[in-house]
C-alpha cells in the first residue's frame, strides 16, 4: 500500500512542503510506548523532521494505563536524555514533550489531580477507542475544561463510531473540543474511508491542528509525499491551523 501511495504522490507533488515548523503529535521518545525502538532511530526521524523544515517538535508519547504506564516524570526523564542525544549529534532543534492520553480511568485520576502533562500549557491531546464511543465522553470534556486545559481530539478522522453520523463531529466541535488531524490521513495512508472524512473536516473548516503522528522511520517518506502534495492546499485555505502559534 505505501509503495503506491507515494507514486500517486509523485504525479501530484509541487515538490515544496507545506511549512507547519511546529508538529504537536508524534512518538519519538525511544522504548517509551509503541514509537521509537531505539535513539538511533529517534535521532535519524528528528533529523528528517529538520529537513522538511520543522523548527520545533512537541513529542506525545501514549499514556494507556493498561499498555503503557507513562507518567509526567517518566515522560521528561527520557526527554531530557533525548535532548543530550541531539546533542551530541549535533542536531539543532527545539524539542519538547507533551502525552496523548487514553481516556481511562487513570487519566480522569491524573486530571483530578493535575497530574497532566499538556502541550502549549493549555492544550491536552486525548485518544479514545477506535471502535466505541466512551459513554461519558461529554462529562470527560466538561472535567478537561474545568481543570483550565482545552480539549484536544486527536486523530478524530480514524474513529470508526463517528463515521457513520458526520453530524457528530459538529457536536463535539460545538463542545468546545479542537480537532488535530493526521497529515498522512490526507494521503489515504490509514484507508480511503478515513482519507474521505480527514477531507470532509477540511472542507468544513473544522480542524485546528495538524500532526504528523510517526512512530518509526518507515512512515517518514509518505510523511514527505504528504506534505509536499496539493492535497493539503484546501486544509490551509479553510482551516486556522493553530501549530504556528506554538512557536
Amino acid at each position: 500500500m505505501l509503495s503506491s501511495i507515494v507514486n500517486l504522490f509523485k504525479h501530484n507533488s509541487n515538490k515544496t512542503y507545506y511549512k507547519l515548523e511546529v508538529d504537536i503529535h508524534s512518538h519519538l521518545i525511544p522504548g517509551i510506548d509503541d514509537g521509537a525502538k531505539t535513539t538511533f532511530e529517534s535521532i535519524k526521524m528528528i533529523k528528517a523532521y529538520k529537513k522538511m523544515g520543522y523548527k520545533k517538535l512537541i513529542t506525545t508519547p501514549h499514556t494507556m494505563w493498561h499498555r503503557y504506564k507513562n507518567t509526567p516524570e517518566i515522560i521528561l526523564e527520557k526527554l531530557e536524555y533525548l535532548k543530550d542525544a541531539l546533542v551530541d549529534h549535533g542536531v539543532e532543534i527545539e524539542l519538547e514533550a507533551a502525552s496523548e492520553y487514553f481516556l481511562d480511568e487513570y487519566f480522569v485520576n491524573a486530571l483530578k489531580n493535575r497530574d497532566i502533562l499538556p502541550f502549549g500549557k493549555k492544550y491536552l491531546l486525548f485518544e479514545t477507542s477506535y471502535s466505541k464511543e466512551p459513554y461519558n465522553l461529554k462529562d470527560i470534556i466538561f472535567e478537561i475544561q474545568l481543570s483550565g486545559y482545552t480539549p484536544v481530539f486527536a486523530h478524530p478522522e480514524r474513529y470508526l463510531y463517528l463515521h457513520e453520523n458526520f453530524e457528530r463531529y459538529e457536536e463535539l466541535k460545538e463542545l468546545g473540543m479542537l480537532f488535530q488531524v493526521n497529515i498522512n490521513s490526507f494521503a489515504g495512508y490509514y484507508s480511503k474511508n478515513i482519507k474521505n472524512i480527514a477531507n470532509k473536516l477540511a472542507q468544513k473548516g473544522l480542524i485546528d491542528f495538524l500532526g504528523s503522528d510517526i512512530h518509526n522511520y518507515r512512515q517518514i517518506e509518505i510523511f514527505k509525499q504528504s506534505l509536499s502534495s496539493r492535497l493539503l492546499k484546501s486544509v490551509f485555505e479553510k482551516n486556522s491551523i493553530l501549530n504556528s502559534s506554538l512557536l
